[in-house]
């Protein structure tokens, strides 16, 4: 598979993940925070990797999206313009998908995603 070819594969993935938390939380009553936060961190953490990727860099197997950041900053260092959002992203990663671990309320989990559609919007457009 050529580098395109990869790169668009998971920018198709982190698209699916953002559908479906934007789904999750806008459509489904109650709404499901805490998988939509989860799907959210999966967006941005796919963004990410497919910027390694458009820089010939393997992805590492880490969820950790400030590392992930701090990897593209090497490439790019207007990447410091989303290192905030990805160090605030961080926590949902893992441990939301398990119970007592994080409080997350309706409207934490409606800045979640709109954090992660940011991430994904800048390194779209940073592969664009």
């Amino acid at each position: 598979m050529k580098n395109k070819d990869l790169i668009d594969e998971w920018i198709l993935f982190a698209d699916n993940d953002l559908i479906s938390a934007k789904h999750l939380y806008d459509d489904l009553h109650p709404k499901q925070i805490y998988i939509s936060s989860y799907l959210s961190h999966q967006c941005a953490e796919k963004s990410l990797k497919a910027v390694l990727i458009h820089y010939d860099c393997e992805p590492p197997k880490i969820h950790n999206l400030s590392n992930l950041c701090e990897m593209c900053i090497e490439f790019d260092e207007t990447f410091n313009e989303i290192s905030d959002l990805c160090s605030r992203l961080d926590p949902y990663g893992v441990v939301v998908k398990y119970p007592n671990q994080l409080e997350i309320d309706e409207n934490l989990a409606k800045i979640i995603i709109s954090r992660a559609q940011s991430i994904y919007d800048f390194c779209k457009a940073k592969i664009n």
